[in-house]
């Protein structure tokens, strides 16, 4: 391959035939390869699988959410691999803790929206992309995937009767939303490339092939998707890709009406919209906001000039997101690397920060359909907290815990230490560290260890609990997650550092962090592992050829490693949307920087670490023969004589399995890969 001058020889581009008998031949093969030198770890792998599965409660059920007059949530029942997904009226004077304990015990009044256990009969794979209900609470159209790729079907069904309509919508990325008719829903429908590119509007019992399209986005950089505002006032359509958006809105209760343009499109300009009363509000990065800011314009002239400011932009706090209600607006801002939440009231006579007291955390808020409440539900875990549902009354300023993770068998979170460390990066940023670990853990540089990140996209990286990661602090490792730049977790400018012409700072923060826990006393590189999956993937991929000497083991799950040769291919899914993440290597500045770190295309004739490396045949994110074809490069070049495995997941995508125990095989399998290379 031949691009601004530069030749390339790529020796397992064959691998790249989904549909070649010889490939697929050469993919189990190398399952088989894996099962066989893995074979003596079948009874840790096992296990391993039903401690982290035992640990889940079977008959569990989401805390209710309560919208127009019903409370929603899903339960699972014993052995159930996939949720029922419920609702039950509300009557006077129930709240959340109620019908939790009232479906405990009956679920007397209950309607079964969609039954996930009997619908995923005779699939291998099953995912509901989501659903939505009619304005009126009589219809639910929801989107099913049962192939891996992230296409969705829609149907429709009358939730009184169950009686199922005849259309069937194909090939949409999954979302839709009801116009206000209780007819009319709109929805987005994917190209070749898998890109949600256009939004069509369907009337309820007709044929789909008759379905109108109201937008067509001929930007190939650009994806297209549908949604409605929380005031279900407008339904609009959102057009973004990695540094541009552009927002067109529809009176809901006009649906044969023409979308308007809130703000058009600007290059570098960002925006996102709700709306309240005579006003939409607009978070935006407008005029260098870097950090974003606040604004709201009159739904009548909503272009740029009519902007006024809200909540000012700052050098110090991002602007996340916003959610409004009817008293109160709630303002999600990460400073110094940890989310806070704010209560403003519209009144002007409140205005304060909700305390969390821990060192690292994630808090974001939750379902909050509801307009006219004082109530807040979000969502609090931390490395030592299971997920925690809490519900806040900004008024009186109280806050109940309406449930926490139940984790069975048992957990005490005194049992376990988490902190909150800073490495020092090659160019002397401070890049901060979430770890937990046993309490009563010497740190004489002896312990296991997972470094965990990503680093990609400003997808920011919170500390989080996890109930599979106990099997491997009860023995005795330290799981850490390297905030790196590339995510969000410091501001915008964080993210901004760690992309494009700056993307190498993603790994050698990395390394830094690795280094820096050495230096602590935390492990050493034969017992230090790195972990990452898709673009962390192509992290750990960097890595591996940077400074291998410094891991014993890497998991790369799902990993991105081809990245010159994806990003010259634009009939791959993602590869036009994110020209402004990578580069586009069509232009030589960005051919050469992406090819000085493509992990694919720096495999060299060394040593390196041991390596488990997942992927799916269905993959619709990362194409499996990227995985397969660095594995295949890494064998033929290789000079040490560590474990090299790839695995292939033939009937699955780039999430893996489906269902809620079916994944934890695979995680059953990396930690013993694990485990087992420390015996060696």
């Amino acid at each position: 391959m031949t691009v601004h001058g530069h030749t390339r020889v790529d020796n397992y581009y064959w691998l790249n035939q989904r549909e070649n008998p010889e490939v697929l031949e050469y993919l189990k093969a190398e399952n088989a390869y894996q099962e066989a030198m893995m074979k003596h770890t079948e009874p840790l792998q096992n296990q391993l699988f039903k401690e982290i599965t035992s640990r889940i409660k079977q008959d569990d059920m989401s805390v209710p959410v309560k919208h127009k007059g019903y409370w929603y949530y899903s339960r699972y029942e014993e052995g159930m691999e996939y949720p029922l997904y419920c609702r039950k009226p509300v009557k006077n004077g129930d709240n959340p803790t109620v019908i939790s304990s009232e479906v405990e015990k009956s679920p007397a009044n209950e309607q079964i929206l969609l039954n996930g256990y009997e619908m995923s009969k005779g699939y291998t794979f099953f995912d509901v992309g989501g659903y939505s209900i009619s304005p009126d609470n009589s219809l639910i159209a929801y989107s099913i995937d049962t192939v891996s790729r992230r296409q969705y079907k829609i149907f429709f069904k009358e939730i009184a009767t169950g009686k199922m309509f005849s259309e069937v919508i194909e090939n949409t990325s999954g979302n839709m939303v009801w116009a206000n008719d209780n007819k009319t829903i709109f929805y987005s429908v994917k190209d070749e490339s898998l890109r949600p590119c256009r939004i069509m509007r369907h009337e309820l019992g007709t044929d789909p092939k008759d379905d109108v399209e109201v937008y067509y986005e001929d930007d190939a950089t650009f994806c297209a998707f549908v949604s409605k505002t929380k005031s279900e006032r407008y339904i609009v359509i959102i057009l973004e890709t990695t540094l541009t958006s552009e927002i067109r809105y529809l009176d809901a209760d006009n649906p044969k009406g023409e979308f308007k343009i809130i703000q058009k499109r600007q290059h570098d300009l960002l925006y996102g919209v709700g709306h309240y009363g005579d006003y939409f509000y607009i978070l935006t990065n407008a005029d260098g906001a870097k950090n974003y800011k606040l604004m709201r314009t009159p739904v009548n002239a909503t272009e740029k000039e009519h902007w006024e400011e809200v909540l000012p932009h700052r050098d110090d706090v991002l602007i996340e997101d916003f959610d409004l209600f009817s008293e109160f607006m709630v303002i999600e801002e990460r400073s110094k690397g940890l989310v806070n939440l704010r209560v403003m009231s519209w009144d002007g006579k409140l205005d304060y920060y909700i305390n969390f007291g821990e060192p690292a955390y994630t808090v974001e808020t939750s379902a909050n359909p509801e307009f006219d409440t004082h109530l807040l539900r979000y969502i609090y875990t931390s490395m030592t907290t299971p997920a925690s549902v809490y519900q806040y009354d900004m008024k009186a300023k109280t806050v109940e815990l309406l449930k926490r993770q139940e984790i069975v068998g048992g957990f005490e979170p005194s049992d376990y230490v988490t902190e909150r460390l800073y490495a020092t990066a090659k160019d002397g940023v401070q890049v901060p560290i979430s770890l937990v670990y046993k309490k009563g853990l010497v740190k004489n540089g002896e312990n296991p260890l997972v470094l965990f990140g990503y680093g990609s996209y400003g997808n920011s990286v919170d500390a989080y609990f996890s109930t599979a990661r106990l099997s491997m602090l009860d023995r005795g490792f330290v799981w850490a997650i390297a905030h790196i730049r590339g995510g969000e977790e410091m501001g915008r400018w964080w993210y901004e550092d760690g992309k494009l012409l700056k993307k190498k700072n993603t790994f050698t923060d990395f390394i830094a962090c690795a280094e820096y826990l050495v230096k602590q006393g935390f492990t050493n590189s034969k017992k230090m592992f790195a972990m990452g999956g898709s673009a962390g993937g192509l992290l750990v991929g960097a890595v591996a050829n940077m400074a291998p000497q410094l891991f014993k083991g890497i998991i790369a799950q799902v990993p991105f490693v081809d990245v010159v040769t994806t990003m010259l291919d634009d009939t791959i899914p993602l590869t036009t949307g994110e020209y402004d993440e990578w580069g586009n290597p069509n232009e030589k500045e960005y051919y050469d920087y992406i090819l000085s770190y493509s992990p694919y295309d720096n495999v060299e004739a060394k040593d390196y670490p041991a390596m488990l490396v997942t992927t799916g045949l269905h993959d619709s994110q990362v194409q499996y023969w990227e995985p397969a074809k660095w594995v295949a490069k890494l064998r033929e070049l290789k000079t040490d004589d560590n474990p090299l495995y790839l695995r292939t997941e033939m009937d699955f995508g780039h999430g893996g399995a489906s269902g809620r125990f079916e994944p934890y095989h695979e995680v059953a399998m990396e930690y013993a890969f694990m485990l087992d290379l420390l015996e060696k």
